[in-house]
């Protein structure tokens, strides 16, 4: 059974959400996504009670795949574009930042609406490449007007961290998650983050809980990885920073010993070991194909005990934490990290 909580008064969102990056334009590096394959996977998903959606206005072409998803729903399932709930973002290019103001914003959340077919939007989380540019809290204002004006259901937050979340909070924006990159081997979110959101009631939604594949039995025991995607360029700096190659293999190990206590695979551990730190509302596991599925419904079918968190915990408390806040150093000019960043992605 997939599991659900309510991220908001009235509006409840699956524990495990149906990630859209991967699905975006040049995400991956080699192979061609089978779009039609994707399509079923979506009501795979559906049927099974995973009906919360990631996407956003910069991961090219998912706003409307979703649109049409919603719009085949209306006729080829038992759910209704209502039982659906699409979060997507708001992400101004870096070299519009000194220009926004609300009439781009509402243009840009407009186009969300008309891309997904919808007449409001459940999450826009909000974003911005660099705090030295003013403007980040006047235009978070600014969508609360469009919450006010029925276009936004609730507001959210991708890649901020704590001390500008505050600013808004204390701004008196209505913050209700707070979307960021957690996982075994990026555990920054542990240094303030997460205790900042727990404090003011604000959801913890996961990116990279899976680190792009990367915690899969098929890695064990390999020397190398030719990376396939963007993900693996991502999570790989992460691992080199942090783990190491030869650790990551005996935390693979590891993983896999508790996963074959419970029946289950490595990634699913990993989850779990993410979905069960206070604070965190909500991993997004991408949608790659229909063959992920069955692994998705498998996250709720067991729940690790007090022993396998303190064996894993244990274990990565061993390791140093990727230095800084959350997207400090993919915000860092020079940094490996944002050096593989798109930052003008919403230019029309």
């Amino acid at each position: 059974m997939a599991e659900r909580f309510e991220l908001a008064k009235d509006y409840t969102i699956n524990r495990v959400i149906n990630g859209c990056w991967q699905l975006s334009e040049g995400h991956s590096l080699e192979t061609k996504l089978d779009m039609k394959d994707v399509m079923k996977a979506f009501y795979m998903l559906a049927d099974k009670g995973f009906t919360t959606f990631d996407c956003a206005d910069i991961y090219t072409g998912t706003e409307e795949f979703l649109g049409e998803f919603l719009t085949e729903l209306k006729t080829g399932s038992t759910l209704s574009p209502h039982d659906i709930q699409v979060h997507t973002k708001y992400v101004p290019d870096i070299n519009l930042l000194r220009e926004v103001d609300y009439s781009y914003t509402e243009k840009i959340i407009d186009r969300s609406l008309k891309r997904q077919k919808r007449d409001v939007l459940d999450l826009v989380q909000f974003h911005w490449w660099d705090y030295n540019v003013p403007g980040y809290v006047e235009t978070a204002g600014d969508l609360l007007k469009l919450k006010e004006k029925g276009k936004i259901r609730n507001i959210g937050v991708t890649n901020f961290d704590t001390k500008h979340l505050a600013e808004l909070v204390d701004a008196g924006i209505p913050v209700v998650s707070c979307q960021s990159q957690y996982s075994v081997f990026d555990r920054r979110p542990e240094k303030e983050l997460l205790d900042y959101c727990k404090s003011k009631g604000i959801s913890l939604l996961c990116y990279g809980t899976l680190s792009g594949g990367m915690i899969a039995e098929k890695w064990i025991g390999q020397t190398s990885i030719q990376p396939e995607t963007r993900s693996h360029v991502k999570y790989f700096q992460v691992i080199e920073d942090t783990l190491g190659w030869d650790d990551y293999q005996e935390l693979l190990l590891l993983l896999q010993g508790i996963a074959n206590k419970h029946s289950v695979k490595v990634s699913q551990i990993a989850t779990k070991y993410i979905l069960n730190q206070q604070g965190v509302g909500a991993s997004i596991i991408g949608v790659r194909n229909s063959r992920h599925v069955d692994s998705n419904a498998q996250i709720f079918t067991f729940e690790l005990d007090k022993s396998d968190m303190d064996e894993i915990k244990q274990f990565l408390d061993k390791y140093p934490i990727v230095e800084g806040e959350p997207f400090e150093l993919e915000r860092t000019i020079g940094s490996k990290y944002r050096n593989i960043m798109k930052m003008n992605l919403n230019e029309e």
